[in-house]
Parts: structure tokens; C-alpha cells; sequence
């Protein structure tokens, strides 16, 4: 039985495609033929998976996917993944991972819009930069990011984390306006600059700030409560992540809580 699979590109589709229907545990024990005539929607109408990529078997221990090639047309890699393994050797577009349960994506290149938005378990990779309201909600939904780990090498955009409420995001560049805005729980630390108006409306949750540090805003209001052992634990967490997240605990930080607008228990954590 093939459990793992490599997809080499054709072409690039005129119009965006819906890829979730393409994931490691539904593809599994497929033969080749099978899978290159999988549908996928392409406007009103479909296309055959193998007229947009080469099929070919590959060894492995468990379910995975390949696929290399130019994909920010691909929407959806990954959506609701439950387990496996997907590498994407490229730029993919939005939707990356959404709602993913477990398993495990890598991306070497750059995200669309809503990546990790409502992922609850599992862990992203993404090599590049990534698009607005990635580890947010689903739109119209009300709850963001629950659960797993997101890590962007990259730069991230707007909203980053909006409603977010389990889990740890790391971006290793610079987030854009509205970091954590609404965000209810979770970690999210950040490596570079930040955007203007970061956390508004926070109730709570962990934002780390290893990079530049932001001004905080007249809704937050600075402690002085003994932190050490927590600080010692969270940055041991964030050290394997490397980078500016790296020998963060000899950085001991300062502390504020907000928003207080919304009487929120959010916290800052500005290491020195």
C-alpha cells in the first residue's frame, strides 16, 4: 500500500483551487491513477489532479505529501489534517492548515492569508512570510488558534493571533498592526518589530517580545511580581525555536498586564 507521495507540478492554474480534499491520510493506499484523476474544484467547474502535477510513488513510514512547485493557487493545504505529513518545496496560498488536528506541514516558502487559522493540533512550519490573520479565526467564527504550534521564519502579517485561544505561535521577522488582538489565551512570541495597536482588546494570554519592544499602551500596567520560575520554564520552551528566542532566559523581563479596556489578565513579557 502507498502511503506517500510526490507531487511534481505541470502547470499553474489560471484560477485559485480548493486542495483540501488532497491530504496524506485520504490519499494513502490510492493507486497512482486514482490520484491523478481526484477532482478538484476549479471555478464551476473541476480538473483532474494529474493534469496539474506528475504522480509518483515514494517510499515511506507513514503517510505523507510532496509536492513541489509554484502552489500559492493552492488553497487550503492541509485543511483539516488529522495526521501525516505534508512538505511543500514553494510558495502556498491560503488556508494553510486550517482547522488541523495533528500531523505535521512544512513549508519552504511564503503563506497566504488565514494560515493555522482554527488549528487545533499538529505543527506548521513555514519558511518565508505569511499573510494576514494567520493563527486567527475562521471568518465569522469567534474562536481563533486552539491548539498545536505555528512557527513562521519570516515576517507575519496584520492581525496575527486575532482571537486567538490555545497553543504557541512563533514568528521569528515582524508582525504587522493588531498583533493578538482579541486574544483569549495561548503564546504567542514575536522576534522582530511590531505593528501599531498591538494586543487590543487582549483578556489574556502570553505575548513574548524578544526583539524590539513595542510602547505599551496606557491600557496596560506594569508589575512587579516575582516571575523567575515561570520566566525560567517558558523560556527553556522557546529556546529550541533558536534565533532571538535563544538564551532568553538570562534576559529577565519586565512585565505588564492588560487590556485593561476590557478587563483583560493578558500579559506582556519584555525580556531586558
Amino acid at each position: 500500500m502507498t502511503t506517500a507521495w510526490l507531487l511534481r507540478q505541470r502547470s499553474i492554474p489560471d484560477l485559485g483551487i480548493d486542495f483540501a480534499a488532497v491530504s496524506p491520510g485520504r490519499v494513502a493506499g490510492l493507486t497512482a491513477d486514482e490520484l491523478a484523476r481526484t477532482a478538484l474544484p476549479l471555478g464551476r467547474e473541476t480538473v483532474e489532479l494529474g493534469e496539474l502535477f506528475e504522480v509518483v510513488a515514494r517510499g515511506g513510514d507513514g503517510p505523507e505529501l510532496r509536492i513541489e512547485g509554484d502552489c500559492r493557487r493552492l488553497h487550503g493545504i492541509g485543511r483539516g489534517m488529522d495526521g501525516g505529513r505534508i512538505v511543500v518545496d514553494g510558495p502556498v496560498g491560503d488556508y494553510l492548515g486550517a482547522e488541523m488536528t495533528a500531523g505535521e506541514i512544512r513549508v519552504d516558502g511564503d503563506a497566504g492569508l488565514l494560515a493555522a487559522c482554527a488549528l487545533a493540533g499538529g505543527r506548521i512550519e513555514i519558511g518565508g512570510d505569511v499573510g494576514d490573520f494567520a493563527a486567527s479565526s475562521l471568518p465569522g467564527a469567534t474562536d481563533g488558534m486552539r491548539g498545536g504550534v505555528l512557527v513562521v521564519r519570516g515576517d507575519a502579517g496584520a492581525r496575527f493571533g486575532d482571537r486567538m485561544r490555545r497553543g504557541t505561535a512563533v514568528v521569528h521577522g515582524a508582525v504587522g498592526d493588531f498583533l493578538a488582538s482579541r486574544m483569549v489565551a495561548g503564546t504567542i512570541a514575536v522576534g522582530a518589530a511590531v505593528g501599531e495597536h498591538p494586543a487590543f482588546g487582549m483578556r489574556r494570554g502570553t505575548l513574548v517580545f524578544a526583539g524590539d519592544k513595542p510602547r505599551v499602551p496606557d491600557t496596560f500596567s506594569p508589575t512587579a511580581h516575582d516571575i523567575g520560575v515561570f520566566w525560567a520554564l517558558l523560556a527553556r520552551s522557546l529556546a529550541p525555536f533558536g534565533g532571538a528566542f535563544d538564551g532568553l532566559g538570562g534576559r529577565l523581563p519586565g512585565r505588564v498586564v492588560g487590556d485593561l479596556a476590557v478587563d483583560g489578565k493578558g500579559e506582556w513579557l519584555l525580556p531586558a
